[in-house]
């Protein structure tokens, strides 16, 4: 039976990484791996790795112990920046385990514990077009506030008036979704504008 890890990663406080834990356990209990720990912590994919203390502690943990693979559920789990996510996947090459991104399939290593050049290849396009996605939904954000501004539009509410749950899923979705997509609340905000108070808020919808 196959020995792994298990990494998760969420963005902010208000949000859960149950769901991936749930959903890489149980795939790791149909395919016949035994779970040895798991490895999860609140912060930003955006801090470098020697920030992240579930990132160090998965590596001193799998140089000691004889771990098969790393399980993680999506590619930015790793982290939203490029580098540091990479860096981690030569920190796992380096001791011979296979890091397997579940919600492609992509094992890092091959049978014999050589590195999958294509994984590797496929991984890093996937983590820009990550990134490139960030910049398109900032941008298309800017412009259409910039629009609402220049033809007469307000930001903000009135003192005294509050949304109703429907009025704020209607206005915010693109502010859930990447609340979902687990971005830090401080990234939406240069990407939207929209308030830390109210991603806050947004976040029961998440």
């Amino acid at each position: 039976m196959l020995k792994i890890c298990i990494l998760a990663r969420v963005s902010t406080q208000i949000q859960d990484y149950d769901r991936q834990v749930n959903e890489l356990t149980a795939y790791a209990s149909s395919h016949q791996m035994e779970v040895v720990k798991v490895f999860a912590n609140k912060v930003s994919g955006a801090k470098k790795n020697e920030d992240r203390p579930e990132i160090q502690e998965l590596i001193d943990f799998v140089k000691n112990e004889k771990i098969d693979k790393v399980l993680v559920l999506e590619i930015s789990r790793l982290g939203r920046n490029t580098l540091e996510a990479l860096k981690v996947i030569e920190l796992l090459n380096e001791q011979k385990i296979c890091l397997f991104v579940k919600n492609y399939n992509i094992e890092t290593l091959d049978s014999q514990g050589n590195i999958n050049p294509m994984a590797q290849f496929l991984i890093t396009i996937l983590l820009e077009v990550s990134r490139m996605e960030r910049t398109t939904i900032k941008q298309r954000m800017e412009s259409g506030y910039i629009n609402h501004r220049a033809n007469g539009g307000r930001v903000g509410r009135k003192e005294g008036f509050r949304k109703s749950n429907n009025d704020m899923k209607a206005e915010y979705v693109e502010e859930i979704k990447l609340l979902r997509k687990g971005y830090s609340l401080r990234n939406i905000q240069k990407i939207t504008t929209t308030s830390v108070n109210t991603l806050r808020k947004l976040g029961e919808f998440a």
